[in-house]
């Protein structure tokens, strides 16, 4: 195993030869996945860190890493001890990446101006911007047709070789060719004859296929070419079983190898193609030769909004996953007042393994999140052998943590008391339990961007001088992505409209660095409100079924609509989940939903 020094030395090695200034390692595959299979994790084989989201980029004499605010201290642990340096997103004084690599040559005198990224990891519309920004600084070039890892990456895990499987019409309640056929009335309405899907959410979700090609996300490695008449999918042949090629075949697709997608965009015979530049990356964008229509692939938002099967299927994989929260809670309780040795993995590997027992459970929707102490500041921590900590009688636990079900992907966070709290965590607690509550009760008009609701959340810990960087809500796939959009609940400007029939959680938080973490989260449903003279008006129902801890709650600062709002939300707990549980099961959520008083 070579370490990060020599990997850079390796790859330095072959920016001299091919004559590069910098080469840049985005955090995504050829598809722009959010979470990605091993064999394209090459940021986090140079750098060594391995968070979902960052850009590591690698000049012959420096090293930066830029990440967000979920990852600020996770990566600053991660690159301890190597030449990368930290470079933080949305940070005042942070430098763009462009202006950073002009630093750095002009500090160091190199002659060269050409930059490298590989162009089958980089969406077209960030090459674009690479390429406009590097000229403005410095006048440098974008060479695209190089991967380095190729030659530097022993043993690189192979593409996933995973068999597909048949999503079944009872939990999906539309067939294929139904939304084939929805997605060419939309390409017509935008001009466009076909069009390359990517994503592979967006494949599995028109095509009804799973996979495990992907860690937590039920996915296949594949593209999907759509015309006027007929649809190919590329895909490795061997994954695929012959009910599946029969499947495929009676719903209007034909299949070709994985590789051959180039070829296929070279013959494609149409007069335009709708290619989606967030969504294909730019080598495949440049090698299709016809009229290109630029614009979101329309299957982003059909997938978004659930059918009345799949909203179904939301709300029974809820009632699982709330069944086993509950017995995961009452466990943990018993466990504590028992002075019993527990730690942030053993937490984890007992609410997996609750979870694993409840009728259609398949996986985890993402590695879980159980952060004790001042560990529950690291917004994305995720425990190790090397970081795991024993959980005490006292302070918070942060659990962030999801399942995917054949029927819906859940997504949940509580902060749970251990023992004693301080009277900042009871603050901080109460803070973010009035954002949560606040989003739970908006109403509003029908196809608002998400981030006219985010100061919801925030505008009883801003008037506290408190506040968190990260979304406030993301959409969420049935049995698919955890993440799903375009639409979001953010402070950032996202334009996709919230509708009925979306699903998107509801999470804020506050991290006090070296100190404790708060985030409490419900995956919501978007539903019609009331209908007046201005319009459609819009609600959200609770899907999650989870007591949220009230020991750490001040009330004093809840004011009367929000302890209105927590009653009633244990009210519809306990009634949903106490018919499925024991007596001793009952009596504990009794207990935990009982309402709470002034």
């Amino acid at each position: 195993m070579t370490t990060i020094a020599q990997r850079l030395q390796q790859l330095r090695d072959i920016m001299r030869r091919e004559r590069l200034a910098a080469f840049i390692f985005p955090s995504t595959d050829p598809h722009q996945g959010e979470y990605i299979p091993d064999h394209w994790k090459g940021r986090e084989f140079i750098s060594g860190f391995n968070g979902s989201a960052g850009t590591a980029v690698v000049t012959l004499h420096s090293a930066a890493l830029w990440t967000d605010s979920r990852y600020f201290i996770a990566a600053e642990q991660q690159l301890k001890d190597t030449e990368f340096q930290l470079m933080k997103l949305k940070v005042a004084g942070t430098p763009t990446i462009a202006e950073w690599i002009m630093g750095q040559c002009a500090a160091n005198n190199e002659s060269s101006t050409e930059v490298g990224v590989d162009g089958m990891v980089c969406s077209t519309a960030e090459a674009r911007d690479l390429i406009g920004e590097l000229r403005r600084h410095g006048g440098f070039t974008l060479r695209t047709n190089l991967d380095p890892l190729h030659e530097i990456w022993k043993n690189r895990p192979p593409i996933p070789m995973n068999p597909v499987e048949i999503y079944p019409m009872q939990f999906a309640g539309e067939a294929a060719h139904d939304k084939l056929s929805r997605v060419r009335r939309a390409l017509r309405q935008q001009h466009a004859d076909g069009m390359l899907m990517a994503s592979l959410d967006d494949i599995a979700w028109t095509l009804n296929l799973r996979g495990t090609d992907v860690h937590c996300n039920p996915v296949v490695v594949s593209y999907l070419l759509i015309s006027t008449s007929g649809a190919t999918l590329y895909v490795d042949r061997r994954k695929l079983s012959a009910q599946v090629i029969s499947y495929l075949k009676a719903e209007g697709v034909s299949v070709d190898s994985y590789e051959n997608v180039k070829q296929g965009l070279k013959d494609y015979f149409e007069y335009n193609i709708l290619l989606d530049p967030n969504e294909v990356n730019y080598t495949l964008f440049s090698v299709c030769p016809r009229e290109k229509v630029e614009a979101e692939s329309p299957v982003k938002r059909m997938k978004t909004v659930k059918n009345e099967r799949e909203r179904l299927g939301f709300r029974e994989a809820m009632l699982r996953d709330g069944i086993a929260m509950v017995k995961f809670l009452k466990w943990l309780d018993e466990e504590i007042a028992k002075n019993a040795s527990l730690s942030e993995l053993t937490v984890d590997e007992r609410l997996t393994a609750l979870r694993a027992e409840q009728p259609l459970y398949r996986d985890i929707s993402f590695d879980t999140i159980a952060a004790y102490a001042e560990h529950g500041a690291i917004v994305h921590y995720e425990a190790t052998k090397e970081t795991d900590v024993p959980l005490r009688p006292e302070g918070l636990l942060l659990l962030d943590s999801g399942a995917q079900y054949m029927d819906g992907t859940t997504d949940i966070t509580r902060t749970i008391a251990l023992g004693p709290l301080t009277d900042e965590m009871r603050r901080v607690y109460t803070l973010v339990l009035k954002g949560h509550i606040q989003i739970e009760l908006a109403k509003f008009p029908s196809g608002i961007s998400g981030t006219q609701l985010d100061v919801l959340a925030k505008r009883a810990m801003w008037r506290e001088g408190l506040s968190y960087l990260h979304g406030t809500g993301h959409g969420v796939g049935t049995y698919l992505n955890v993440h799903e959009g375009p639409h979001q609940i953010r402070m950032e400007w996202k334009p996709a409209p919230l509708v009925a029939g979306m699903t998107v959680t509801d999470e804020p938080g506050i991290y006090l660095e070296g100190r404790f973490g708060v985030r409490i989260e419900n995956t919501l449903l978007v539903v019609p409100y009331k209908e007046t003279e201005f319009g459609q008006f819009l609600g959200f129902e609770s899907l999650t079924l989870c007591p949220i801890d009230k020991r750490p709650i001040d009330v004093a600062m809840l004011d009367d609509e929000e302890l209105q709002w927590l009653n009633d939300y244990h009210q519809t707990v306990f009634d949903r989940l106490s018919p499925h549980l024991d007596a001793a099961e009952q009596e504990w959520l009794r207990q935990a939903c009982a309402p709470l008083e002034r």
